[in-house]
C-alpha cells in the first residue's frame, strides 16, 4: 500500500511495485483534506528549554543521524518553541532491502514457515506491505542503536533530550470509517480484527481481540450471575463454583487463542528476535559463544542485585497503601456508623476525599519509583523491560484496587466487634464536641451490608466514573498543557515574528498536525491493566453480588467502542510494534484466578450460612478457614489439569494452519531438490499383492511346499 494511503489495507489497496511502497500516491480529491503528505513520522523538537546554540547543535546532529540511515525528512515550524521535523524514506531500493531483510530474518528464527521469494517485487506482489510493517520498519530506523542500524533517537534522554517525541500521523480516513462501522455493529468480527492489526500492528490488535474474547464469554457468568442473584440463596456455592470454572476456561481458552492469532498474523515466535534497547548502558564486551562476534552485555550478577530491590520496595509501597485504606477504613466506619456529632452530614465525605486526595498521588509517586528502578535494573531489550515494568505496576494495582474489599470482608465484618472499641479514642476526642442538640458517640454495631454495597460501588459506580475520566481527562489535560507551553514560550521570549508562515497548501495539514503532536501517547499496557483489574473483581468477590458480571457485559461494550474512539481522537497514533501475546498479563490472569478460587472458599465458609442478602458471617475458626481454602485450591488445580486436557484434545485451527504450512514447505522443497517420484504402475501393483506379513509367509510356505512335493515326485 503506499507510503501515506488514506485507505484501509487491502489486497487491492497495497503495494505491487517498488513505486508504489516508497513514495507516496497523489491523495484522492475527495480525500484531499485527510492526506498525510506521505510522512510516515513527525518528531517534535522542542528548544525551549535550551539555549540557542545547543538546540541548533542537538538539532544538526538529529537530521545528519536520519539522513544517516537512509530517511528524507522536512522541517516545518511547530510553535510554541519547537520545530516539526517530517520523516519518510529517502530510497526506494532501501526500503526493499529492509522489507526483505526483515521477513528473512523472521524465516531464519522460525517465525514465517517458508523464506521469502529471492526475487523482491514478487515476493511484495504474493505479500503486500500494510502500513503496521511500514511503520515499525521505519520506526526500528529511527530507534534502534546506531551499532544495529538505526539512528539511535531516544527522546527525552541522553543526547536527545530536545527531542520531544516520535509519532506516526492518524489516518482520518481509515480512523472515520472504523468508528462508523463499530458504533453500529453489536460484535467485532475477525476480518475486522486483521484490519485493525494491518493498521496500527499486533499490541493493539491482540488488545482488541482480547476484550471481544472477554466481552463474548462474560455472557455466561452474566447468566449465572443473573439466575443465582434471583432464584439461589445469597453466597451460593454453586454459583463460586461455576464462577471459578469460568475463569479457568476463559483463561486456558484465551491461552489457545493467542496461538492461533499469532499464527494468523504470522508473528509466532516473533519474541525470538529482540532488538537491543537505545537506553541498554552495557558494562561489558564478551565473545558470543556461537557466532564469535563481540556483543555489548551486562552483568547477570549486578542486574540480580539491582532487581532484589523490588522485596524492599513491594513491602513498603503494600505498607504505605495498606496503612492508608486502614486508616481512612477506620475513620468511615466511625463517621458512618458511631459519629452522632455537629458536621455528621459533611464529615462522612472526609474518607472519600481522603482516599481521592492520597492515593492518585501515592499512587503516582510509587509508579515514578517503579519506573525508575526498572530503568536502574537496565534491560538490554524491550520485551524484558516491559515485563518487568508489568509486573511491578501488577502489584500496585493489585493492593489499590482490592485492599479496601479485603479489609471489610475479613477484618471489618468478621471481626469488627472486637477491633472497634480499640478505635475508642474517636470518642474521647467528639465528646466535647457534643451538645445538648446532638446525641452521644453511638454504640457500635456491624453493618454487614457494607461489604455489598462496596462490591457495587467498584464494579458500577467506579466503572462508570473511570470511563467517563478516560475520555475527558486527556482531553482537558491537553488543553491545559498547550496554554502552559504557550505560557512557558512568552516567557522565554520566543521569537514568534520569525516563525515561518505557512504555505497555503499546507496550513490545514500542518494545524492538524500541531494538534496531534499536543497529544497523549497511547499505552495499550493501561488498558489491559484495566481489564485484568475488572476480571480480578469478578473472580474474586462476585460471590458477593452475583450481577457484577451483567454490570461488566454493558460496561465493556461500550469499553470497546470508547477505546477505539480514544485512539482516534484523544491519542496520538500507536507505534505498530509487534507480538504475539498480550505479554504478562496473561500470567496475571492466570494468578487472579488463582487467588480467586481462595478468596471465593473463605466468603463461602465465613457467609453460606447467612440469611438474606445481608450476610451476617459465623464465628469464624482457623482450621474452618484453612480447610476450606485448602479444599478449594487443591479443586482449582484439579480442574484447571482436566480443562487443559480437554482443550489440548480440541485441533487448534492456527496450529494446524501451521503444520500445513509447514508440511508444503516441505514438499515443495523435496519435489524442488529430488524432482518429483513418479512410481511405475506395474512396480505398484507389484508391490501390492501381499498386503502382510502372513500373507507374505502363507506365500513362502506355498512355494516351498510345492518344490518338496515336484522334488519327491
Amino acid at each position: 500500500m503506499t507510503m501515506g494511503s488514506n485507505t484501509p489495507p487491502s489486497p487491492a489497496s497495497s503495494a505491487s511495485s517498488l513505486e508504489e511502497i516508497a513514495a507516496p500516491a497523489a491523495p484522492r480529491k475527495p480525500k484531499a483534506k485527510y492526506s498525510n503528505l506521505g510522512a510516515d513520522y513527525v518528531i517534535s523538537f522542542r528548544f525551549t528549554s535550551a539555549d540557542k546554540e545547543k538546540a541548533e547543535r542537538q538539532f544538526e546532529r538529529l537530521v545528519t543521524a536520519l539522513d544517516r540511515v537512509g530517511l528524507r525528512v522536512e522541517a516545518r515550524d511547530g510553535r510554541d518553541g519547537s520545530v516539526l521535523l517530517f520523516v519518510r524514506i529517502k530510497s526506494q531500493r532501501r526500503f526493499m532491502a529492509e522489507v526483505y531483510r526483515s521477513r528473512v530474518k523472521d524465516w531464519l528464527h522460525g517465525i514465517r514457515p517458508a523464506a521469502p521469494d529471492k526475487e523482491t517485487q514478487k515476493s511484495l506482489d504474493k505479500e503486500p506491505v500494510t502500513d503496521a510493517e511500514r511503520l515499525r520498519l521505519v520506526y526500528l530506523l529511527l530507534t534502534l542503536p546506531e551499532g544495529e542500524g538505526g539512528a539511535g533517537i531516544t527522546p527525552k534522554q541522553g543526547e536527545w533530550n530536545l527531542v520531544e517525541s516520535i509519532f506516526a500521523l492518524h489516518d482520518r480516513s481509515f480512523n472515520k470509517e472504523w468508528l462508523k462501522r463499530w458504533s453500529t455493529s453489536w460484535t467485532i468480527s475477525p476480518t475486522e480484527l486483521d484490519a485493525l492489526r494491518d493498521k496500527f500492528g499486533e499490541k493493539v490488535g491482540f488488545y482488541f481481540a482480547f476484550l471481544q474474547n472477554y466481552f463474548a464469554f462474560l455472557i455466561f457468568p452474566a447468566i449465572f450471575g443473573a439466575t443465582s442473584y434471583f432464584l439461589l440463596p445469597a453466597y451460593s456455592p454453586l454459583f463460586a463454583l461455576a464462577n471459578g470454572l469460568w475463569s479457568i476456561i476463559f483463561v486456558e481458552w484465551w491461552r489457545r487463542q493467542e496461538i492461533d492469532l499469532g499464527v494468523r498474523w504470522g508473528v509466532r515466535g516473533c519474541a525470538k528476535i529482540q532488538n537491543k534497547r537505545a537506553a541498554f548502558q552495557p558494562d561489558g564486551v564478551v565473545e558470543d559463544s556461537v557466532t564469535g562476534q563481540r556483543v555489548p552485555v551486562f552483568s547477570a550478577w549486578k542486574r540480580l542485585a539491582r532487581q532484589s530491590l523490588q522485596v524492599p520496595f513491594a513491602l513498603i509501597a503494600a505498607g504505605i497503601l495498606a496503612s492508608l485504606f486502614a486508616a481512612v477504613f477506620g475513620i468511615e466506619v466511625f463517621l458512618s456508623e458511631i459519629y452522632n456529632g455537629p458536621g455528621k452530614s459533611v464529615l462522612v465525605f472526609l474518607p472519600t476525599v481522603l482516599l481521592s486526595v492520597f492515593v492518585p498521588t501515592l499512587s503516582a509517586i510509587l509508579t515514578n519509583i517503579a519506573t525508575r528502578l526498572n530503568d536502574y535494573e537496565n534491560y538490554e531489550n524491550a520485551d524484558s523491560y516491559d515485563y518487568a515494568m508489568t509486573q511491578k505496576i501488577f502489584v500496585l494495582n493489585v493492593i489499590t484496587s482490592y485492599v479496601p474489599l479485603f479489609l471489610t470482608a475479613f477484618v471489618y465484618v468478621p471481626f469488627g466487634a472486637q477491633i472497634m472499641p480499640h478505635l475508642n479514642f474517636f470518642n474521647t476526642a467528639t465528646v466535647q464536641f457534643i451538645d445538648e442538640k446532638h446525641e452521644a458517640p453511638a454504640t457500635f454495631q456491624i453493618n454487614p451490608d457494607r461489604l455489598r454495597k462496596q462490591v457495587i460501588y467498584f464494579t458500577v459506580t467506579a466503572q462508570v466514573v473511570g470511563l467517563a475520566l478516560e475520555l475527558v481527562v486527556p482531553f482537558v489535560k491537553r488543553r491545559v498543557f498547550k496554554k502552559a507551553k504557550q505560557m512557558q514560550s512568552s516567557r522565554k521570549e520566543v521569537d514568534k515574528a520569525s516563525a515561518v508562515v505557512d504555505r497555503d497548501e499546507e496550513k490545514s495539514f500542518l494545524e492538524r498536525v500541531r494538534d496531534e503532536a499536543e497529544l497523549d501517547v497511547y499505552n495499550v499496557s493501561s488498558d489491559l491493566r484495566e481489564m485484568v483489574t475488572q476480571f480480578g473483581y469478578l473472580t474474586l468477590f462476585s460471590p458477593i453480588w452475583p450481577l457484577t458480571a451483567v454490570s461488566f457485559i454493558v460496561n465493556n461494550w461500550i469499553e470497546l467502542r470508547s477505546d477505539a474512539a480514544k485512539i482516534c481522537l484523544e491519542m496520538q497514533r500507536p507505534v505498530p510494534l509487534r507480538t504475539d501475546s498480550i505479554g504478562p498479563w496473561l500470567d496475571n490472569l492466570s494468578f487472579l484466578s488463582w487467588l480467586g478460587s481462595i478468596t471465593s472458599a473463605a466468603l463461602i465458609y465465613l457467609f453460606s450460612e447467612s440469611s438474606g442478602i445481608i450476610g451476617n458471617p459465623k464465628s469464624p475458626t482457623l482450621w474452618g478457614v484453612l480447610t476450606a481454602i485448602l479444599f478449594s485450591e487443591h479443586l482449582y488445580f484439579a480442574a484447571r489439569m482436566v480443562i487443559r486436557i480437554a482443550l489440548n484434545k480440541i485441533e487448534s485451527p492456527g496450529l494446524v494452519r501451521e503444520r500445513k504450512e509447514r508440511y508444503l514447505v516441505r514438499k515443495r522443497y523435496l519435489e524442488e531438490s529430488l524432482g518429483e517420484i513418479v512410481t511405475d504402475e506395474t512396480e505398484r501393483m507389484f508391490w501390492l499383492q501381499q498386503s502382510s506379513v502372513q500373507a507374505t509367509a502363507e506365500v513362502g510356505k506355498e512355494i516351498i511346499g510345492r518344490a518338496v512335493m515336484k522334488k519327491n515326485q
